[in-house]
């Protein structure tokens, strides 16, 4: 808890991942993928909850392992390529108000694929958050693009055509503004905002900008090997 504010953390692992399948569970620098989003929500000293919403019976099992709550298996409509991280937030919320008589302040959506978090991320990103109140509902973690929108190209018939018809094309991203991209460190949003809005992107939505090294997320085996090479670089894990 922070400010009296009843935070609860929410980690979405579904099972039937095409790109990489069976990622969340896969052993990563020694641990289940999904194990080290948990055990970095288990350090903070604000979660009050750290719930996993899964599909499958075996991720439940392992994430409980691990110390996270596993109160229920998420329907099969929640688990599809269409279903979004809003619709699984919100069934998690209901479950815990209707079943267990809980409710919270604040969501903290930490997305298992990204697991580059720093020690004191979470806690400082609640900080910042919760000391803004007044003037935002929403902190979502970003970083830094290298791959610049000014530079981009697609592809018309046979033709490549600038990206972003708007952006002059230097050639060099230093001559732009900075482009930032959301990763899944984590998202926060207020509960009566999401359940609302229907977003972790309100219009009173702040930042909290990530390491060079955090910016992967894990959608394929090329993003597998790279976070693990990093967290062997950046961590010294063995």
């Amino acid at each position: 808890m922070i400010s009296n504010k009843r935070i609860i953390a929410i980690i979405p692992a579904r099972s039937g991942s095409k790109g990489l399948p069976g990622k969340n569970i896969m052993p990563i620098c020694g641990k289940p993928l999904v194990a080290w989003s948990i055990e970095q929500a288990k350090q903070s000293r604000y979660l009050d909850t750290v719930l996993v919403s899964t599909d499958s019976e075996n991720i439940a099992n392992i994430a409980h392992s691990y110390g996270a709550e596993t109160p229920f298996l998420r329907p099969i409509q929640l688990a599809t390529d269409t279903a979004t991280s809003v619709e699984t937030a919100i069934h998690a919320l209901d479950f815990c108000r209707v079943n267990q008589g809980k409710t919270f302040d604040y969501l903290v959506l930490l997305e298992p694929t990204s697991p580059l978090r720093e020690p004191q991320d979470i806690d400082n990103m609640l900080e910042k958050l919760l000391n803004n109140s007044s003037e935002y509902d929403a902190l979502v973690s970003i970083g830094a693009v290298h791959e610049h929108p000014s530079i981009m190209k697609k592809i018309i018939g046979n033709s490549m055509q600038p990206f972003c018809e708007g952006l002059g094309s230097t050639g060099r991203r230093q001559d732009n503004a900075p482009a930032y991209f959301p990763y899944g460190v984590a998202y926060i949003v207020s509960v009566p905002v999401l359940y609302e809005l229907k977003t972790f992107y309100p219009p009173r939505t702040t930042h909290y900008e990530i390491k060079r090294y955090q910016c992967y997320e894990i959608d394929d085996i090329y993003d597998f090997l790279s976070v693990e090479a990093l967290m062997r670089h950046e961590w010294e894990l063995i």
